[in-house]
């Protein structure tokens, strides 16, 4: 009987003395996870994950309260009666207030890859003619554009085409048959949506898909409180709702834009009737059935209108010992519409502290036409050059005359729909992640176009008086059904023994059935943070990449369908370093990254404005290496500036291309500069305030781009070897904030808003003339002449931004 009770006591001895499980996340304002929170109870304590997990093992049987703590967050408690054996929670924590604006860089906790983390919360500082993440992201090293009316990028050489794009990991598609930055309009991403900013380069891990150049990948927030915010400027405006409910269970977030390129539009060469009309209403709604059991939609519609009559231009060209004019006049019209819509069903299942899944599902379907019928005849005249004339720069005498005719009717409509399942495990160091996904894909594509070139009285190209050929002919009507399949897998662990160490290892398995191709594309990287005085951090990463043929790979320049193309592929490799230091007493970063890119079965193309045109053969083999740099920190106390600079070289050879020299012998051209070549890169973003007046800010973006390789129409890729004139630009800000809330030194009788703000803008500040692309004229001797496309000359805007 003693040895019974005795068991009885000590059982329940063993049963009161076992520890309290408690486990859950912690989030920022906007529901994204906090890494890095400390939680402790005496000395008993633990640390958030990168998602924002913890767990931590207290005591049983009694009221205890935790202290919670991070440096960008204001301290908390947490208090919690630890009857039971486990509880789970979901704890919100405040960010500190901050006294000025600002655009921070935050990668501190991503220093083991290649991701870069920029926190959004203040992107509407950034002086842009184009609102969005990607102004940002063209400010970082590695990443080129030149043209300040679209939101798309080339990274380290790679095309439009092979940029990934994720919001809340639903993958995003732009519309197929826009040809310039001025039908572009309005990106997909809303900035006042965005929670969350993560961007890679390159060497990126086997959870993102399957492109060869660039991840961005996009979080939009999950709202806390009712809010309106209300945006507007010279080129548009937009609101933003976001609504809670008392329960905390749903949410909303509702965005409505509306944007105009006509004042853009005014500052260019061509005189025209503009009527640029674009717009986009999005929504994120989620709904917490329980801590662990969320449900989201995330939905968009977009509807693109831009149409065009034109009537007259004028553009001088050329040197100073041969000035150039040409003039036109139009007659006819263009009018373009891209309509598209996507939905997304996102269900979320926190089946633990270290198990998270994922579903998701969703379609996107675009409708699109370009329809114009536009004349033009030209005149090419000659200026006047000698400085005492009294005709200096007027037209002396014509070099040619001429008129063209262009005329298009594109239709194409796509449905692609997406079903994937995601899942990540979590635990301490350690973490495994895999997923897979189903894409069904229908495109429907009727092309049309010709134009008509006619110099001197004579159809161009000239065999035979009584015969009119056309100077170029397309015609299509392709359809595609097809789905593909793909799947990763990927492990990553970290080990601290003096020095610090870690790796990240994956594969992904993607097939198409359009083609038949199977693709397994291993990836690595390692890290190393050496136990020296000077905070530094090393790391290597590498892999396979692949981009299958989405639907303009296939299609050559005449229009028609090669079904036997098959996926472009490459081997990354990129080093870099991280530096952190301490300069003026303040805290500053160093990022230096090398890579070598080998790219193999590469489809050559040519690049017009934003148009891509595929030469829809796997005949090229090519290479990509560079060096990029980037330094940011507080260059002023408080707000932190950047400053990037990339050098680069991108070549391919085609492998079937040759010409005969004058002896009959055949040469081979072997590696020429691709259309994104670009070889240099360097751009400032930089923020000041007067002193002792923080609400008073100035902000200046600065960007030099070396001019891209172009050669004329219907020319062979080694015969275009011309450089266009590099890209330089200048755009500055000034602010006033009358209101915020958050900073005490901001105080308003205003009480209903939280925030408001004026901003004057000045893009091209030193009045540059860029050149985007080019026009080619023709005389009867065949003769061409290149007449630059410019972009928008200096112009300024009002912002006005409020929040309530």
């Amino acid at each position: 009987m003693r040895f019974l009770f005795s068991i009885f006591f000590l059982a329940s001895f063993s049963l009161i003395a076992q520890d309290f499980n408690l486990s859950g996340r912690f989030l920022n304002s906007v529901g994204v996870g906090i890494e890095g929170v400390t939680i402790k109870y005496k000395k008993i304590g633990t640390v958030s994950n990168s998602d924002g997990y913890f767990d931590i093992k207290i005591p049983r049987n009694r009221q205890i309260t935790l202290v919670v703590s991070h440096i960008s967050f204001k301290p908390d408690t947490i208090n919690v009666n630890t009857l039971g054996k486990q509880k789970y929670i979901i704890k919100y924590l405040v960010e500190n207030q901050t006294t000025i604006p600002e655009i921070t860089l935050v990668e501190d906790d991503d220093r083991k890859n290649t991701i870069v983390k920029i926190n959004p919360k203040e992107l509407s500082v950034l002086t842009s003619t184009v609102d969005g993440v990607e102004s940002l992201i063209k400010t970082l090293p590695g990443v080129a554009s030149t043209n300040e009316m679209s939101s798309q990028y080339s990274v380290r050489g790679g095309n439009f085409d092979e940029n990934l794009v994720y919001v809340n990991d639903v993958e995003i598609y732009r519309p197929f048959l826009i040809r310039s930055g001025e039908q572009e309009g309005l990106s997909f991403i809303n900035p006042d949506m965005v929670a969350a900013i993560e961007f890679s380069a390159g060497g990126f891990e086997a959870r993102y898909g399957d492109k060869l150049s660039s991840v961005l990948d996009i979080t939009y927030k999950q709202p806390r409180k009712k809010s309106i915010t209300l945006r507007g400027s010279m080129l548009g405006g937009g609101v933003t709702l976001e609504n809670y409910s008392k329960n905390k269970r749903f949410s909303s977030l509702i965005g409505i834009r509306y944007r105009s390129n006509s004042y853009l539009l005014g500052s260019l060469d061509t005189d025209a009737d503009f009527t640029p009309d674009f717009t986009d209403m999005q929504t994120y709604i989620t709904y917490h059935f329980s801590p662990e059991i969320k449900i989201s939609l995330l939905g968009n519609y977009a509807r693109n209108r831009y149409n065009i009559i034109p009537q007259t231009r004028e553009t001088e060209f050329g040197t100073i010992n041969e000035a150039l004019k040409l003039t036109v006049y139009f007659d006819g019209q263009e009018q373009d519409s891209y309509e598209t819509g996507m939905g997304a069903l996102i269900t979320s299942f926190q089946v633990n502290p270290k198990l998270n899944l994922k579903w998701i599902s969703s379609v996107f379907h675009t409708e699109e036409q370009e329809f114009y019928d536009i004349n033009g005849e030209y005149w090419l005249g000659e200026l006047d050059n000698n400085l005492g004339s009294d005709n200096f720069g007027d037209v002396v005498f014509d070099r040619g005359i001429g008129a063209f005719l262009d005329h298009s009717r594109n239709q194409l409509r796509a449905t692609v729909h997406n079903y994937s399942h995601k899942a990540s495990w979590l635990e301490n160091d350690k973490s495994f992640q895999w997923g897979i996904k189903y894409q069904k894909e229908f495109i429907k594509d009727k092309l049309k176009e010709w134009s008509m070139i006619d110099s001197a009285f004579y159809s161009l190209p000239h065999q035979d008086s009584l015969q009119i050929l056309l100077n170029e002919s397309i015609t299509s009507d392709t359809t595609l059904n097809s789905y593909r399949f793909s799947s990763y897998f990927q492990h990553s662990n970290s080990f601290e023994r003096n020095q610090q160490f870690g790796y990240n290892s994956g594969i992904r398995l993607n097939y198409w059935s359009f083609n038949k191709e199977l693709l397994i594309t291993p990836r690595a990287s390692i890290w190393y943070k050496p136990n020296w005085q000077k905070d530094m951090l090393f790391r290597l990463s590498t892999g396979l990449y692949h981009q299958s043929p989405f639907y303009r790979e296939l299609r050559d320049l005449d229009g028609n369908i090669n079904l036997d193309v098959k996926a472009q592929k490459s081997v990354h490799v990129v080093f870099g370093n991280d530096f952190q230091f301490t300069w003026w007493d303040r805290p500053f970063k160093l990022v230096s990254e090398i890579y070598y890119k080998y790219l193999y079965d590469v489809v050559p193309y040519e690049l017009d404005n934003v148009r891509i045109r595929y030469y829809a053969h796997n005949n090229a083999k090519g290479y990509a290496t560079g060096l990029d740099l980037r330094l940011n920190g507080e260059f002023v106390p408080g707000v932190e500036s950047w400053a990037s600079l990339s050098v680069m070289s991108i070549k391919e050879d085609i492998l079937d291309d040759f010409y005969l020299d004058e002896g009959g012998n055949i040469i081979y051209p072997g590696y020429i500069a691709k259309p994104t070549d670009q070889r240099v890169n360097f751009s400032i973003f930089f923020q000041d305030y007067l002193p002792n007046l923080p609400t008073y800010t100035v902000n200046l973006s600065l960007v030099y781009g070396s001019g891209m390789p172009f050669g004329a129409p219907k020319s062979e890729r080694y015969q275009q070897n011309f450089r266009i004139p590099p890209y330089k630009r200048v755009d500055i800000g000034f602010s006033k904030v009358f209101i915020d809330k958050n900073n005490p030194q901001v105080i308003s009788k205003f009480k209903r808003f939280d925030y408001l703000s004026l901003s004057l803008e000045v893009f091209n500040l030193l009045q540059i003339r860029n050149t985007v692309s080019y026009i080619w004229v023709m005389d009867v001797y065949g003769t061409q002449y290149a007449v630059p496309n410019y972009l928008t000359s200096r112009l300024i805007n009002l912002k006005l931004v409020a929040k309530l």
